[in-house]
């Protein structure tokens, strides 16, 4: 389902406030800055969770489950893509005759009167949002935001901030980042994703360029090293006020050169216009750089100089579940990583392949790369099966999980098992087939060795099994 933009009054003019699967990564951002502000805010979710009760700690009622007598009285009730029709609370919105927002349009509220920042594209959105965000901040700017994931550092993913700028992870999945009041559109890569949705990969790309070209952009910020984004940079020509491209293309506006590892993240040199030196981060990846290129844009646009936002980007310290360590314990490093398309993963592969050989270097222990991989979505998984495969002999050892299905119903013969197949005739000998997912961490403990980084993948419940195998790695005789 794609969502159409629609008019929004202040968010001061929008409570109480009730939100429906407020736990949500996407949701409780924006329910903490409702609270935040002062509006009376209240939401709900099947299972509790640390997000629920962060929220109650920032003054949100939060209830366990979904029953009608929780919308209150409530005059807005707040749902996202995933909520269905049947849900009791909806159902009592409706019958009450509500203003119901899209979680799109409660965040578009907050952001009147701001200069919008929305940072868009199939891969890297959270990151480059909290980069954008963390830059702002380290540079005294106290911009709001509100991203996908939380910081590393306060376990937040949203905040108030008293500066002009307000940077937001615009999602693209169900066309919900038209409904932004965007000033500067940041668009990293366009990779056909959430087909379901959109239908074909062209109709995907047209709505970036609909994004692109929504009447307050003034700025668009974009990938010139991802085919799909390079091709909408030519199309946007003339279109847009002002484009910057950013990459290691030779004709990127601001770009990267002379990359290297730099202890755990990674250096470069970065240029724009007249203005060169080095860019020193600490978290690994190119894929890492370009999303700090693209940040250093956005700080340039806002009048921020080299200096001011190359050193601020040199203190950002990541978003948890993006290559996020979980422990490293009887020689063994544990990472975990919301990879969930098979560009992400390919990028979070090579960057552990890395980080792999790097960790062994003082100890001269030959460790393998092992990859455990949940697929999320049967849609995802039918459409990117032989992908996924491809990108697992990227790994030493490949464990594979059954489907997170998520919002989704199970849809019948579709499997992890689809990806085990696709794997072994890419190639990949070395494959472990799990299907329950509370069975991998006994079975990642039985494989790894001494020296061997281990890297959980998806953006689905997989979250739980590093910290389940860390428990495990401690019983052994040679944990530390």
């Amino acid at each position: 389902m794609l969502l159409n933009p629609i008019e929004v009054v202040p968010a001061e003019e929008v409570g109480p406030v009730h939100f429906i699967a407020a736990g949500g990564s996407g949701m409780s951002g924006i329910a903490r800055l409702y609270a935040e502000l002062g509006i009376k805010t209240s939401g709900s979710d099947q299972s509790d969770s640390t997000a629920l009760r962060g929220l109650q700690r920032a003054g949100v009622t939060t209830y366990v489950g979904h029953d009608a007598a929780q919308v209150g009285d409530a005059r807005t009730v707040v749902i996202s893509s995933a909520i269905r029709a049947e849900n009791v609370e909806l159902v009592e919105a409706r019958r009450r005759g509500l203003r119901i927002w899209h979680r799109s349009a409660a965040l578009a509220a907050l952001m009147q009167g701001k200069r919008g920042i929305s940072v868009a594209g199939t891969h890297g959105k959270t990151t480059t949002t909290a980069m954008t965000a963390v830059m702002l901040s380290e540079a005294g700017r106290d911009p709001s935001y509100v991203i996908g994931g939380p910081l590393s550092t306060t376990g937040a993913s949203s905040a108030v901030g008293s500066g002009e700028a307000f940077v937001v992870e615009a999602d693209e999945s169900d066309a919900s980042f038209l409904q932004y009041p965007t000033e500067v559109a940041v668009i990293t890569n366009v990779e056909a994703d959430h087909l379901v949705n959109w239908g074909t990969p062209e109709a995907y790309a047209d709505g970036f360029r609909a994004f692109a070209t929504r009447p307050h952009v003034q700025h668009v910020v974009i990938n010139v090293d991802d085919a799909g984004s390079r091709a909408l940079a030519a199309e946007l020509v003339g279109e847009t006020p002002h484009i910057i491209r950013y990459g290691e293309a030779e004709d990127a506006d601001v770009r990267i050169t002379d990359v290297r590892a730099h202890g755990n993240g990674v250096a470069a040199t970065i240029t724009y216009g007249e203005d060169s030196g080095e860019i020193v981060l600490q978290v690994p990846g190119n894929h890492n750089l370009a999303n700090a290129s693209a940040a250093y844009a956005v700080g340039r646009v806002l009048g921020l100089s080299h200096d001011e936002a190359v050193d601020a980007l040199g203190r950002f310290e990541g978003t948890l579940r993006r290559f996020q360590l979980i422990t490293d314990t009887a020689g063994i490093r544990v990472f975990d990583d919301y990879a969930h398309h098979p560009t992400e993963i390919r990028a979070a592969l090579t960057a552990a392949r890395r980080a792999t050989s790097a960790g062994n270097e003082a100890t001269g222990l030959s460790g393998r790369l092992i990859a455990c991989f949940q697929p999320h979505l049967y849609s995802r998984t039918i459409d990117f099966a032989d992908e996924f495969g491809e990108v697992m002999t990227l790994a030493d050892i490949a464990v594979i999980n059954d489907i997170c299905g998520a919002r989704e119903d199970p849809v019948p013969g579709v499997t992890g098992e689809l990806v085990v197949d696709a794997a072994r005739r890419h190639g990949q000998e070395n494959l472990v087939y799990v299907k329950e997912k509370y069975d991998l961490p006994a079975a990642l403990n039985e494989i790894a060795e001494p020296g061997d980084l281990i890297i959980t993948l998806g953006c689905g419940d997989v979250t739980i099994v590093g910290p389940l195998l860390a428990d495990l790695l401690k019983q052994r005789p040679d944990a530390r």
